[in-house]
């Protein structure tokens, strides 16, 4: 016969909800999707600000277009799958979507080419494999890439940053070259390339020469983009700190990107590929490490897994920013990963509680 503790055996059972909160090891936390989204708008914000600064008003006009378009995207979506639309667009994922494309795109970017990117990555990367938590990619990647491949003209019209002869911050310019549907300014005259693309195409002068030449080379790495990429820093390092994402991919793929222009720097001649430094500032470091490689879906998921994906992901950028065809190369570098991350994941398990030793993956092995 079972011995029933006399103390105890009165008293009836707690209803089972208590009794699963109660018991080891469920815990509840305080993040949820839409706080967490929330967090992540709220810390692009300085970085976003620094860009309609330096490049001009399109990359807000930019923001907010692609922002609609995503929360348009995702309601249509909802309605043919006859599920509660404001309950999806409330997670606010479909607005982080679209304002990472938005950040990402050329400051004038014309509309239809912002409605192909964000319609690609809302339906097509996100929704046709089930929806937020089953995408294998970075939706705001795949759209980004697509138009990318298919319009890398208008991909690389870039307004010449603040300071520059050209630069024209006015609200009216902008909307009329985005939305050309009255008089204003042709993309094609006002464009210049980014200090990323004119490392890469430098191919007599020294770096001293480059700096002298190029009016887009400011500071340690470009006019306007150490201080976007010091502000994206200063949102993902509150992000971690807010435990919203671990530093593990963040640290592996700058720390790679680091290591490999410090290996591959070539000092200041003409076979120079930047320093450090520069790599670090430049472009879409910064958004990338903490706003893109982060995501908790298409990424890996133990924190060595994490810092093998990041450090693969900086290694890829480096490699495409010195001997690819692009300039830049974290959305390349980001879906190449992607693919890469179930095979991660599967070598890189943790110690599950009740074992000893964490499972390795290994043929054979418990």
């Amino acid at each position: 016969m079972a011995l029933i503790n006399s103390r105890t055996s009165n008293k009836p059972l707690a209803p089972i909800s208590q009794r699963a909160r109660d018991t080891s090891p469920h815990t509840l936390g305080q993040n949820s999707t839409q706080r967490v989204m929330a967090l992540v708008i709220m810390t692009t914000v300085p970085a976003l600000v620094a860009q309609t600064i330096f490049f001009g008003w399109g990359t807000l006009i930019n923001v907010i277009w692609c922002s609609l378009i995503a929360m348009g995207c995702e309601a249509l979506v909802m309605t043919l799958r006859k599920r509660p639309v404001s309950f999806y667009l409330k997670d606010c994922s479909a607005l982080v979507t679209g304002l990472l494309l938005g950040l990402a795109l050329p400051p004038f970017a014309p509309f239809w080419l912002s409605l192909v990117a964000v319609s690609f990555a809302m339906i097509i990367a996100k929704h046709l494999y089930g929806g937020l938590g089953q995408n294998p990619f970075n939706p705001a990647m795949v759209g980004y890439v697509l138009v990318l491949i298919s319009f890398p003209q208008e991909m690389t019209s870039w307004l010449p940053p603040l300071g520059v002869e050209g630069y024209n911050n006015s609200l009216s310019n902008a909307l009329f070259t985005i939305f050309p549907f009255g008089q204003g300014i042709e993309v094609d005259a006002i464009s210049t390339a980014t200090v990323l693309d004119v490392m890469r195409e430098n191919k007599s002068l020294t770096m001293d020469e480059l700096w002298a030449a190029n009016p887009v080379f400011d500071g340690f790495a470009g006019r306007g983009w150490m201080w976007v990429n010091l502000a994206y820093l200063a949102g993902g390092v509150f992000l971690i700190w807010r435990k919203v994402f671990t530093w593990h991919a963040p640290v592996g793929m700058l720390a790679a990107i680091a290591v490999m222009a410090f290996l591959f720097w070539g000092g200041t001649g003409s076979d120079s590929h930047g320093s450090p430094v520069f790599h670090l500032l430049s472009g879409a470091t910064m958004l990338g490490a903490f706003f893109i490689i982060t995501d908790p879906v298409s990424g890996a998921t133990s924190n060595r897994g994490r810092l093998i994906f990041g450090a693969g992901v900086g290694i890829m950028v480096y490699v495409i920013r010195a001997w690819g065809g692009y300039p830049d190369g974290v959305a390349f570098a980001t879906l190449l990963m992607n693919m890469a991350a179930p095979t991660i994941d599967y070598y890189t398990q943790p110690r599950t509680y009740g074992h000893s030793k964490a499972n390795k993956g290994l043929p054979g092995k418990d």
